[in-house]
């Protein structure tokens, strides 16, 4: 991602257009070929030593945003270490008591207050040296960096000004041409994977429709909220045929402003579906469930579930090991109240399957808000298993009972 001070764009009346570059320019070619291989020659030394080549290299002059936003890509492919004997803060404690000492009893030499602490910490005095400042920034060592090619650098540039971008959104809208059932799954199951919030829709005959929350209309969470978005992106680039429009809050001012992208930008993901955040409580909830519950499998809910004009994905689907019969779960922890609300009115009147909610208790959603047919269980930090267990048995009961009475109706 890029910082603020590197985001460059212009402006057209409301609308924001990032300052892409062309990834087929030479001259940029060169540049990036230059900062990689500098950065990639660097290995085993410091931030430091590199900073130095880097002034070397390209000099001062200002309004090198281009290259030092190229440099903050490549730096967040780097794996920086602390290399020291010993911890460095620690060491400075001894270090600086043994030179106050040496200088109250005016006998200060830095060679022998270095070997006095060696003496403390049981390490030579070179090795003091060493470690005395080591946890600075420009002490840190390079020990790896990812590989990767001029025009792969410069379209992850690319990408990383879209994103920053989005971090100012209020409001996130994105419609899908022609995507396969398929796609769209997975592309929903993302969202709940990053834990956005917002709704899903239709849009025409062969259109769907995103619309999230951005971090900027969040009261709280706003900086990790933003980065999942932003991480979420990358996920839509892989689509044949979209249309993405934020609405943002931009600049000090925090003036109304507008961003859209589509397919014809031609932005180059390199986004794989390994995921990256998965929400804790739902992880741990996972884990316990399938040691604690022998009853009933706890399977990933691989489906869509169509309510009215919107769509549910379940975060799981609890099957009845003795009958095979399912209920749908799903974990409600980070959304807005206001959203979640909403929600479970679209569930109580469209889903026609047993399901069990799992509601945050920071929702604050009101008892008389659930569907008649729901089975809750409130939470603080994690589902418990044995609650949820018994509220798929319970929501199993009122399914058939339900059922059972519609077969008699007359008519």
């Amino acid at each position: 991602m890029l910082s603020g001070a590197l985001v460059q764009v212009k402006f057209s009346r409301d609308l924001i257009i990032p300052r892409y570059v062309n990834a087929l320019d030479p001259k940029l070619q060169e540049d990036a070929a230059t900062l990689i291989g500098l950065v990639s020659s660097s290995v085993g030394g410091t931030r430091g030593e590199l900073d130095q080549a880097l002034l070397e290299a390209f000099g001062e002059e200002p309004g090198q945003f281009v290259r030092r936003g190229l440099l903050k890509m490549i730096d967040d492919c780097c794996e920086w270490s602390v290399e020291s004997a010993h911890a460095p803060d620690e060491v400075r404690t001894v270090v600086f008591a043994a030179a106050f000492a040496a200088r109250s009893a005016g006998t200060f030499d830095r060679a022998g207050v270095l070997a006095e602490a060696g003496q403390a910490l049981g390490l030579a005095a070179e090795q003091v040296d060493d470690a005395l400042f080591a946890d600075l920034k420009s002490e840190q060592r390079l020990k790896s960096v990812e590989a990767m090619t001029p025009v792969q650098l410069l379209e992850r540039y690319n990408v990383a000004l879209a994103q920053s971008v989005v971090l100012k959104a209020t409001r996130v809208v994105i419609e899908l041409t022609g995507v396969s059932p398929a796609r769209w799954r997975r592309l929903l199951r993302l969202v709940k994977f990053h834990r956005l919030i917002g709704e899903a829709s239709r849009a025409g005959s062969d259109t769907w429709r995103l619309t999230l929350d951005g971090p900027l209309s969040m009261f709280s969470a706003t900086q990790k909220y933003g980065l999942q978005l932003a991480l979420f992106l990358p996920a839509v680039l892989n689509e044949e045929r979209f249309t993405l429009t934020a609405e943002l809050r931009w600049g000090p001012e925090k003036k109304p402003k507008r961003f859209v992208l589509d397919d014809s930008v031609g932005l180059t993901s390199r986004y794989v579906e390994t995921g990256v955040y998965v929400p804790p409580e739902v992880e741990m909830f996972a884990s316990q469930f399938r040691k604690k519950i022998a009853e009933w499998e706890l399977a990933d809910a691989a489906e869509v579930v169509p309510l009215g004009e919107h769509f549910w994905v379940p975060d799981f689907r609890l099957v009845e090991r003795s009958t095979g019969r399912e209920v749908l779960l799903e974990i409600l922890g980070f959304w807005r109240k206001g959203g979640a609300e909403a929600h479970v009115e679209r569930l109580q009147k469209h889903s026609k399957r047993p399901f069990v909610l799992a509601l945050a208790t920071s929702l604050q959603i009101d008892e008389e808000t659930m569907p008649e047919s729901a089975r809750v269980v409130r939470f603080k930090s994690m589902p418990g298993p044995d609650a949820v267990a018994a509220a798929a048995a319970q929501a199993l009961a009122d399914h058939e009972t339900s059922a059972a009475g519609r077969r008699r109706r007359p008519g």
